[in-house]
């Protein structure tokens, strides 16, 4: 349970890290390099079984690593295009609900159970994330549905396989390493982006974008690290751990933005908040 938490409240810290990021003028898919490095180096240096970098590739989750790392980047600009073209709101609803993928494979690909407070627990989070993410006044806008439901399925795919390749390839020991590979993989993939976006246009990298990727990389190491050490606990299925992951991340992430931002809290959000506390009860007992 302390690594759920632990996953949570760093997984929250991402929140308020990029918030600030709007307020500093950073340039994020530079800060997003960078924090990639830092996490990967974090991973190499922290890991309880030492191995060479150049024998990685040897490993047997090493080609779980590259998808995860490619999406990683990929979902990133999914995100991106998706608040442009669909709206920030809609960008933060499909992210969440995409909770319901890992849930239904680890019903059907781990024979989990399936009880009836378990799926009223799962749809009532699912309602309660939708609440909680929704905002009255948003920029929303009418745009293609392909990004929302590209999102939706890249980030519930992401979930997925994480948990796939942690609990077929992945030793305890070799925690660490792994996530450390997953994000230096998505660093390689962001240097040949800004690379081809330096052809096009060149600009200085910026110190303040240095700072911040450094900032951003160390919450998102642990933010996975912990998350894959929760996957670990037998005690815990993983239809009910991602569904407690992902909204107790909008509880705290809502909480974060009404008492550090003064974001505007409606009724809905409210209701939702509510809701997503009778979810996790409800999931948990079950």
């Amino acid at each position: 349970m302390i690594y759920l938490l632990l996953s949570i409240l760093f997984s929250t810290g991402l929140f308020v890290i990029f918030k600030y990021f709007g307020t500093y003028n950073i340039d994020v898919l530079k800060a997003i390099f960078v924090n990639y490095l830092v996490a990967f180096s974090m991973g190499f240096l922290l890991a309880e079984r030492k191995i060479p970098l150049e024998e990685v590739y040897l490993e047997p989750w090493f080609f779980g690593a590259i998808i995860l790392g490619a999406l990683f980047v990929s979902i990133f600009f999914v995100m991106a295009m998706t608040a442009q073209n669909n709206g920030v709101s809609v960008a933060s609803i499909a992210g969440k609900m995409s909770v319901v993928v890992p849930v239904v494979f680890g019903i059907c690909l781990y024979n989990e159970s399936v009880s009836f407070l378990k799926v009223i627990g799962i749809v009532t989070a699912l309602v309660a994330v939708y609440l909680s993410s929704v905002k009255e006044h948003s920029s929303a806008k009418k745009g293609s549905l392909i990004f929302p439901i590209l999102l939706f399925i890249g980030s519930g795919a992401i979930d997925t396989l994480l948990k796939y390749v942690q609990i077929n390839y992945v030793a305890e020991e070799d925690i660490s390493i792994f996530s450390g590979s997953l994000f230096g993989i998505a660093a390689l993939f962001g240097f040949v982006i800004l690379l081809l976006k330096a052809l096009k246009k060149r600009s200085s990298f910026g110190t303040r974008n240095i700072v911040a990727g450094i900032v951003l990389g160390v919450p998102n190491y642990f933010s996975i690290l912990f998350l894959i050490k929760a996957l670990q606990n037998k005690n815990f299925e993983s239809s009910t751990l991602f569904t407690i992951n992902n909204v107790a991340i909008v509880i705290v992430s809502t909480l974060v933005g009404l008492f550090l931002f003064k974001e505007n809290f409606s009724l809905k959000n409210k209701i939702g908040i509510a809701l997503a506390v009778v979810g996790i009860v409800l999931v948990t007992i079950a």
